[in-house]
């Protein structure tokens, strides 16, 4: 029998497995960075556009750049027929992540770079799915409501064009700076599920729509993605009172709290795993949706936020997550639920296809080894 010894690490926790320049959390600042930069300060000064550059090629772009970049995005908008069809032969019962995930897959058989892993055909294609995937989202949730899909406007920014193909309104400035603000917090985060998944399947060789798909794979996951639909469906088994006060909603959402912490309930939307002082990117989201509260005059929302946010503080000392103010932020922009993680992966594209060709450039076969612990061997 082998008597060597292995350390085993559920989960790989602790465990560094490479290098990358893409993003880390500085525990000095508690600052999560993109290439250098604050998230916080990326998010108040750039737009979603400039930080999507600045992931793929490492600097904040020239004005020249950025509008090139900006001309290429919006020509690449339009939903595909033949991708549309598909959308519409899934059944509306299957979640939105599915959906996403399929598309992804689509809008790679169809990609006449497809087998092509180059650096350039690899960038290419990144910002076509950056293009694309406003208009699946998008179309997606008007076909659940059964509205007719939205054509894009090239005369708006990403943001605003989002919005404007989800709901057939232009937005006010203040919903477009907020739903930007989310877009930026959510890009990137270093070596979490879905972009171990996509680094794990790129580094196998293959093709970067495959490691996209499965990293929507990865994100669909409750543990991972999805914590903030599970907070608006923590408010709304609370009950959302458009009637009430902030300091009765408070009141309510720190009784539920108290319940839920008394019979053990996971709640969802507090703790990280990287952050040991609360998640960075929390502020920033919170003022977004202090926004939005005002823009709509839902003072009830800040205090089931709030109730729920002190209870959680006073009796396990865990600090909300990012997903904590997104969920009601996308709530108060009018997208339904089950839509707020898809809108975390139109987000997210521009970290995993930063990783998928920070992997390729270095390249090594993600290969772990195991620790046997079932039956010594034995004859049939």
């Amino acid at each position: 029998m082998d008597t060597e010894t292995f350390e085993i690490r559920k989960g790989l926790a602790g465990v560094v497995v490479d290098y990358t320049a893409i993003s880390k959390v500085n525990p000095d600042t508690n600052s999560l960075l993109y290439r250098g930069y604050p998230v916080q300060e990326l998010a108040a000064k750039c737009n979603f556009e400039e930080v999507a550059y600045l992931l793929w090629h490492g600097e904040l772009p020239t004005q020249k750049e950025l509008e090139q970049f900006r001309a290429a995005e919006r020509a690449g908008r339009t939903l595909n027929p033949s991708l549309k069809a598909v959308i519409d032969a899934l059944p509306t019962t299957a979640h939105p992540m599915d959906v996403c995930r399929t598309a992804a897959s689509v809008l790679g058989a169809r990609h006449p770079l497809a087998e092509d892993s180059s650096p350039e055909a690899n960038l290419t294609k990144a910002k076509d799915l950056f293009a694309a995937f406003p208009a699946v989202v998008a179309y997606d949730q008007r076909r659940r409501r059964g509205q007719a899909a939205v054509e894009p406007r090239d005369d708006l920014g990403y943001s605003a064009n989002f919005l404007w193909m989800a709901f057939g309104e232009e937005p006010a400035d203040e919903v477009v700076a907020a739903f930007d603000v989310s877009m930026t917090l959510y890009a990137e985060h270093s070596f979490n599920a879905s972009t171990f998944t996509a680094r794990v399947v790129t580094s196998t060789l293959s093709d970067l729509h495959s490691a996209v798909t499965a990293a929507i794979g990865a994100l669909k996951g409750p543990l991972h993605g999805g914590a903030n639909e599970a907070v608006m469906h923590t408010f709304d088994e609370i009950g959302i009172r458009s009637e009430e006060s902030l300091e009765e909603a408070a009141t309510r959402a720190r009784a539920w709290m108290e319940d839920a912490l008394a019979h053990k309930k996971k709640v969802m939307g507090f703790g990280h795993r990287v952050y040991k002082h609360g998640d960075s990117r929390v502020p920033t989201m919170k003022a977004a949706l202090d926004k939005m509260i005002a823009h709509y005059g839902r003072p009830e929302l800040l205090g089931l936020y709030n109730g729920l946010e002190q209870a959680m503080d006073e009796a396990k000392a865990i600090k909300p997550n990012l997903d904590y103010p997104a969920g009601p932020t996308y709530h108060l922009m009018g997208f339904d639920t089950q839509t707020f993680t898809p809108l975390f992966v139109a987000s997210r594209i521009t970290g995993w296809t930063a990783h998928i060709m920070e992997q390729v450039a270095s390249n090594s076969l993600i290969r772990p080894l195991s620790e046997y612990n079932g039956p010594e061997q034995r004859s049939i």
